[in-house]
């Protein structure tokens, strides 16, 4: 099988990117997948093959971020390749943050079916579950209904493909209940890696309550570092704050503007953007993962990764966070979004406490090793499967 994956790829600092690595490294490992097309994204650095079997996958780098040119170029690229099925790995601003490319680059599954291609969305989130304001996209209530109308008729087109992987239970309900449509399928998000020899013991030094992601909008550090310094005025045990990661594109500056504010409080590392081969340096170095959200847009990430390494976390008990506890058997120390005394009550419960710790951390990465990336991949190989089957008894129906 000759598979094109359609993603942003490290180097790549798009969305996703992460995920699209981990994506392919795990489909050229099975031996259904003789050759796989990456559609990527340019960078100015090579892309990072650092994975078994990556002579399998064969490099296209044709589309930029908020390019209006990227509908011409990955449709040109894909019929070009002829692959076998054709997967995107999409959220709604993927192709860029400016309306009408980041719209352009969503109805490419819809054209490439039209086209004839095997076409299989993983769509990470969806505007019926996304907190316009919280998200950073706009508070205004009109503005809010243009966005929503233009998300329902992107959304309509995304449905044309064959067939449309959702990453929460609850997705498949809204967009069938909605849309009227029956090829909304659940394939989970996966956990990236699973280390066999996960240590559940803590590294000497202070004890590091750590956030990671783009930051700015839903997702603000300022809770995390004022609950931190509420646990300090009790316990004089040492603990520090790793902020990893950048802003999120809507807000840009945030980051800066929290050193600044916070720059009296000892103990705060900003990493900056953080490298794919660091990330376990990150996670395993870390006592506690916070999740400092005040909304959610799609299943988190960062949970799965957290699981992966065998951590603890504290989170607010809203949206999608709330539905991966419930649906994958995740487990954290949850807290009021809008209460920095909750949070600190929240960590103390887990500092204080190790055998809690390990409990926490013990489940989360039995979850996280129940739905491993490897097990995802065998979803969506068994989904272009059933495409290709279904096309060719509808070919034998039309020919009886």
């Amino acid at each position: 099988m000759k598979i094109a994956v359609v993603t942003a790829f490290p180097p790549s600092k798009v969305t996703l990117n992460e995920y699209g690595y981990h994506l392919v490294k795990n489909f050229v490992q099975k031996d259904e997948v003789s050759e796989l097309v990456l559609i990527t994204d340019r960078t100015s650095e090579p892309k990072q093959l650092d994975f078994e079997n990556s002579n399998k996958v064969s490099v296209n780098e044709c589309w930029e971020f908020n390019s209006y040119a990227n509908i011409f170029n990955i449709v040109k690229a894909v019929l070009k390749e002829k692959p076998d099925a054709v997967l995107f790995n999409l959220q709604f601003v993927k192709f860029g943050d400016k309306k009408i490319p980041a719209a352009l680059g969503l109805l490419l599954p819809m054209i490439l079916k039209i086209l004839g291609c095997n076409t299989v969305v993983l769509l990470h989130n969806i505007m019926e579950q996304v907190d316009l304001a919280n998200a950073g996209f706009t508070s205004n209530k009109i503005a809010q209904k243009i966005y929503n109308f233009i998300g329902t008729t992107l959304t309509s087109c995304i449905l044309k493909a064959d067939s449309v992987a959702v990453t929460i239970n609850k997705y498949v309900d809204v967009l069938n209940a909605k849309y009227k449509t029956d090829n909304v399928a659940l394939i989970p998000h996966g956990s990236f890696e699973t280390p066999k020899n996960v240590s559940f013991d803590l590294p000497a030094g202070p004890k590091k309550v750590m956030a990671f992601g783009k930051f700015g909008t839903y997702k603000k550090v300022d809770i995390l570092i004022d609950a931190v310094e509420l646990i300090r005025q009790t316990n004089k045990e040492p603990i520090e704050i790793v902020i990893a990661g950048t802003d999120s594109p809507n807000t840009p500056g945030y980051l800066q503007s929290v050193k600044e504010k916070y720059a009296h409080v000892e103990g705060i590392t900003f990493t900056g953007y953080v490298e794919e081969n660091d990330v376990e340096r990150i996670f395993t170095e870390s006592t506690i993962v916070a999740f400092p959200y005040t909304s959610t847009t799609g299943s988190s990430g960062v949970l799965h990764q957290a699981g992966s390494y065998g951590k603890a976390v504290v989170m607010p008990d809203l949206g999608d966070l709330a539905l991966l506890v419930e649906d994958e058997g995740y487990k954290g120390e949850f807290f009021n979004p809008e209460s920095a005394s909750s949070l600190a009550k929240a960590i103390s419960t887990i500092l204080e406490d190790d055998n809690y710790r390990r409990r926490i951390a013990k489940t989360n990465y039995k979850a996280a090793c129940a739905l491993s990336m490897d097990k995802i991949v065998e979803m969506y190989l068994q989904k272009f499967k059933e495409i290709e089957i279904n096309k060719m008894v509808n070919t034998l129906v039309r020919n009886v």
